[in-house]
């Protein structure tokens, strides 16, 4: 009996151990205590690239002298990217596409600089150009971002792309819409891959490290893939020996086979002592 005694308690530190384990790789931001306040990374919001799509309106007391900034609202037919003119089911209201060079058309000014500025940058020269210019006194410039879209793939509930509605977006709420990560995906190393100034840059962040705020990736930007990769036991289903040794359906087998054998000898050692 003290054999299975101390059997009993060595599985019960393994199981022990390993929930630990467990507890240390899946939990966010393991180092911050009830309470902890730390300062925020300023966020200026994102900055226009070129490419980008942008809603520009232009509104003032005066309708009539706005109208002439404005784009025209169009209608598209459904599952269509033809303008329809009559029944059409959905409107959208035409952007400005930001050019190679960061330029934009905008009526009345013309080519105008955009690129490197937020959209709050922009509205406030928009509005400049406009009243300098004597077209309007009192002109509210509303800028928008149409195409702030992100891509999520790997160990998330639901891999895709997300459009965003806004300028600010951190790492934590982009999983949350792609549903967080599966139990399979590495907290330590979620890597945001970032295309800006011609060059590509790839960030790898720990979610259960507290200095993921003060990462430039942590507020993610328009075209940011966020990739999370599987871990060894997601890695190792590839092959059909590792999936079975490592599923939950072996180790529940194995336990219950101990369990009996548990079992089987305490039963034995009884009939023995009561042989005796």
């Amino acid at each position: 009996m003290k054999k299975i005694f101390q059997f009993c308690v060595l599985a019960a530190l393994v199981f022990s151990a390993a929930s630990c384990d467990t507890w240390k790789k899946i939990n966010y931001l393991q180092d911050i205590e009830e309470t902890t306040s730390m300062p925020m990374v300023d966020h200026q919001g994102i900055v226009i690239q070129p490419k980008d799509q942008l809603s520009i309106v232009v509104s003032c007391r005066v309708p009539e002298l706005a109208a002439q900034f404005n784009l025209p609202i169009v209608s598209y037919a459904a599952g269509s990217e033809i303008a329809s003119t009559a029944g059409g089911v959905s409107q959208r209201l035409s952007g400005y596409v930001v050019d190679n060079d960061g330029f934009i058309n905008f009526p009345q000014i013309g080519r105008l600089e955009v690129a490197g500025l937020t959209r709050w940058e922009l509205q406030n020269k928009i509005a400049e150009e406009i009243s300098s210019r004597g077209f309007v006194n009192d002109p509210v410039v509303t800028v928008e971002f149409m195409n702030f879209r992100i891509s999520i793939l790997g160990e998330v509930a639901r891999p895709g792309t997300y459009t965003i509605t806004g300028d600010k977006v951190n790492l934590f709420q982009a999983l949350s819409l792609a549903g967080d990560l599966t139990i399979y995906g590495e907290r330590p190393t979620v890597k945001v891959t970032r295309e800006q100034g011609g060059e590509r840059t790839v960030f790898v962040l720990d979610l259960r490290d507290s200095e993921i705020f003060k990462s430039p990736a942590y507020y993610l930007q328009q075209n940011d893939i966020i990739y999370v990769v599987p871990n060894s036991v997601r890695a190792g289903q590839s092959t059909i020996n590792e999936n079975y040794f490592k599923s939950g359906s072996f180790w529940i087998s194995l336990s219950s086979v101990s369990m009996s054998l548990v079992t089987l000898i305490v039963t034995l050692e009884n009939r023995s002592k009561s042989n005796n």
